[in-house]
């Protein structure tokens, strides 16, 4: 796959005019601060065309956790919603739907993922624009691997949920984003939880999640967090 032939960048922002034309010859191994310039850039023409180009070297980059970010890994996620996959051809679509199932699938059972289970989260849902199906397969991989991934999600993520804010950006609907997965840790973290002698401070911020206004703030467990 190659860029558009009509794709072009800022010489001044993005890149010179030689690295607009390695984007446009397929098979070319791109330098790592090219990849990582072509990917964050949020302002071409052919987004799909884009993403194609990168995406077999992209997608290695991802999967051992050597793309960073400014703020999160749904940054990369977003870039795949901007390429609208969904849209592409049929076999290329079934690619990257793959691609984003196996490595969450993998992250889930790996005791040490490159990156960690709640950033591969965040991607993918940006990514595909919907949150149920990735907590769905979170919730089918029932051991202490995938467990000890979910503590770790919920202390990265309990000082946002908390104040009721989503712990990543989105261009999704934040609000409906964040109900979502404050209800399904309220209905399924607690029990999986406590088989794995989780300090009961954590079990308490994942019981707060279920309660609002007054009754949240004025619990006695209720950490002190301001906003």
């Amino acid at each position: 796959m190659a860029a558009h032939p009509d794709e072009y960048n800022c010489d001044c922002h993005w890149g010179s005019e030689e690295d607009l034309a390695l984007l446009k010859t397929p098979d070319t191994e791109l330098n790592p601060d090219l990849l990582r310039r072509t990917w964050q850039a949020t302002d071409w023409n052919y987004k799909a065309s884009v993403l194609r180009r990168i995406l077999p070297q992209l997608a290695v980059a991802l999967t051992r956790g050597l793309i960073e970010p400014v703020w999160g890994m749904h940054e990369a996620g977003l870039m795949f919603h901007r390429a609208e996959w969904q849209q592409w051809p049929a076999e290329q679509a079934a690619a990257v739907q793959e691609f984003l199932h196996a490595w969450w699938a993998r992250t889930l059972t790996d005791p040490d993922p490159a990156v960690p289970a709640y950033e591969v989260l965040a991607l993918c849902t940006e990514a595909s624009a919907v949150l149920g199906p990735w907590l769905d397969t979170w919730e089918t991989h029932n051991h202490r691997t995938a467990d000890q991934h979910l503590a770790r999600a919920i202390a990265f993520w309990e000082y946002d949920l908390l104040g009721d804010q989503l712990p990543w950006n989105t261009w999704h609907n934040a609000e409906d984003v964040r109900a979502e997965l404050t209800a399904w840790l309220v209905r399924h973290a607690p029990a999986r939880l406590r088989a794995h002698d989780t300090p009961e401070e954590l079990l308490h911020r994942i019981r707060l999640l279920g309660l609002t206004g007054p009754a949240r703030w004025e619990d006695p467990h209720w950490p002190g967090h301001r906003y």
